[in-house]
């Protein structure tokens, strides 16, 4: 899945390419944002990521599309 954050006062987002469902992870997030706490994600490559939530101005949370490579047309 994928996880784009999109921040206050700032044009940049963060994209977060991990291994959990959708469901699990808008829970988590879900958590964190009512409780304006910090949530903490891992991605597929074992990095782990602090947010602050009180920060956060959307999140967006959806499969991984596979980039295309090369010039043959679809």
């Amino acid at each position: 899945m994928d996880i784009r954050i999109g921040f206050a006062d700032t044009a940049r987002e963060l994209v977060v390419r991990s291994n959990g469902t959708q469901e699990e992870l808008t829970a988590k997030i879900n958590e964190a944002l009512g409780g304006n706490a910090v949530v903490e994600l891992a991605d597929d490559k074992g990095k782990k990521y602090i947010i602050r939530t009180d920060r956060i101005v959307y999140v967006e949370i959806g499969p991984s599309k596979p980039h295309a490579v090369g010039f043959a047309g679809v």
